[in-house]
């Protein structure tokens, strides 16, 4: 289901909470949301949707990817990039690091550990931050 975007500061600062496979219909709901919006978006997470889960999706590549309760466990390579996000008018500057290694959950609940470089590692990144209440 195609989900309205959430532009509530309020809301979007709040950390999300851990993600369970109660969680699952959510994942649907942000490759729903994500394909209609991928003109000006190539990533989102739960409390985009409102819903203030650790869920995060992206564009790897032209593959939608669902990660729950990703966390980053190893960074190197910073450098300050400039981000727009559906969820909040303008740009705004943000550290960034140009590999990341992520552990997290996939649709399985099966613990996974992968890592990204370049723009996709900065997407991650940007959705991360969405999930510990940060906003950008």
């Amino acid at each position: 289901m195609i989900r309205a975007i959430v532009k509530d500061p309020v809301f979007l600062a709040q950390k999300a909470a851990d993600a369970t496979a109660a969680d699952l219909p959510l994942a649907q709901d942000l490759r729903d949301t994500l394909e209609a919006h991928r003109d000006g978006c190539v990533g989102m997470a739960a409390n985009m949707i409102g819903a203030a889960k650790r869920i995060i999706i992206f564009d790897d590549h032209g593959t939608a990817c669902v990660m729950f309760n990703p966390e980053i466990v190893k960074c190197s390579g910073p450098y300050e990039a400039e981000e727009g996000c559906l969820s909040l008018p303008g740009t705004r500057m943000a550290r960034r690091f140009r590999s990341i290694k992520v552990q997290y959950q996939n649709e399985r609940f099966e613990t996974r550990l992968k890592t990204y470089t370049g723009f996709t590692a900065q997407i991650i990144q940007h959705e991360l931050d969405h999930c510990g209440g940060v906003l950008i």
